[in-house]
């Protein structure tokens, strides 16, 4: 009997490089019979999902890069050659063939790591313009693949890999996530997230927002983010620090108010969901890039972050057209099955049993 393909993962750090890194493994794992564990920190949000979905995580030291406080650039290369050491240990211990990275700080340490054990790497930029960990990860022989055309790194543009099912679900799990949040199953539900930490910006215009959208028939399941404070209680609003099953919100929802992370619009259209897609105004405006698909075919508009109060929010939600166009609007936009393309090219280059 072969020996299974063994995958370490490094994405760590928010949802939007661990999803991605998680449905690769997930596919490899169903299709493959691959052995699936991760790389990670206890800075990031990897140490509740990935033990959730049932993959082993294994800790190394965070090496961020402390860009506004440049003294503390001293103490990196100390910090990362033992970061490094710890990577590699895992790589040795656990007899890792394939180390898949998504960006951020451990995919670095993951690339590194694996390059100085002789070990196969890949590297997925989700992204529309790529981070400096893919960047390394491209020059340490990574096999690179990209979300999207242009994003500032060499590599075959495959899309990105979200979860199957997605938006897919009967009425008995549609009547136990509505249960689980205490929603009407007579009133159609606006979803709205500010990502894994929540948007002040969003909770703001929420709070400004609520009444008129409840009164207008909406009601509302909020992720306000666990750093944040909540709003008050109010009949048909619904707030949570954070949403554990995604999947299910994406479901039970008619319509999401959201940043447009390339993860977070790659598992709304996949699950054909109209939006409203706030960017994050930081950074290199990636995130405008991202929801550009989606916006031009008329699945989605867009809200700049400055622009956005609970006055505007309204005016778009009722100014937007029937959420069935939207939803077939969707449909042109062409996201596939790109975690079981992936999972199905990295078992060939190994040779593992199809």
């Amino acid at each position: 009997m072969p020996t299974p393909l063994r995958m370490l993962l490094a994405g760590g750090g928010t949802a939007g490089h661990i999803e991605p890194a998680l449905a690769v493994g997930e596919a490899l794992n169903a299709r493959h019979g691959a052995v699936v564990s991760a790389l990670g920190t206890t800075k990031g949000l990897e140490t509740r999902i990935i033990p959730d979905r049932g993959v082993e995580l294994h800790l190394i030291e965070p090496v961020p890069i402390p860009r506004s406080k440049p003294w503390k650039l001293l103490a990196v290369p100390f910090k990362l050659s033992r970061s490094v050491a710890q990577a590699r240990k895992v790589i040795r211990d656990n007899d890792i063939d394939v180390v898949f990275g998504t960006g951020g700080y451990v995919s670095a340490t993951a690339y590194l790591a694996g390059r100085s054990c002789g070990t196969k790497l890949y590297a997925l930029e989700t992204n529309a313009l790529a981070g400096m960990a893919n960047k390394l990860g491209a020059r340490l022989g990574a096999t690179v693949f990209t979300a999207v055309e242009g994003a500032g790194i060499d590599g075959e543009v495959v899309g990105i890999p979200v979860r199957p099912g997605l938006g897919q679900a009967g009425e008995a799990e549609l009547r136990t996530a509505r249960e689980q949040w205490g929603l009407d199953p007579e009133r159609p539900v606006l979803l709205v997230t500010g990502g894994s930490q929540g948007a002040a910006s969003i909770n703001a215009a929420v709070a400004d927002a609520r009444v008129e959208l409840i009164d207008d028939g909406w009601q509302i399941l909020h992720a306000y983010g666990p750093k944040n404070e909540p709003l008050p209680e109010m009949t048909h609003y619904t707030g949570v620090p954070y949403i554990n099953d995604m999947t299910a919100a994406l479901a039970v929802a008619e319509l999401t108010v959201c940043r447009s992370g390339a993860m977070t619009v790659a598992e709304v259209t996949a699950s054909r969901l109209p939006a409203i897609y706030v960017p994050l105004p930081h950074g290199n405006g990636e995130q405008g890039r991202n929801s550009e698909q989606t916006v031009a075919a008329g699945g989605a508009v867009r809200i700049n972050d400055r622009d956005l109060d609970g006055a505007r929010l309204v005016k778009e939600v009722r100014a937007l057209p029937e959420l069935d166009t939207m939803r077939r609007a969707l449909d042109t936009t062409g996201v596939g099955d790109v975690a079981e393309q992936l999972a199905d090219r990295i078992a060939a280059d190994q040779g593992a049993d199809q």
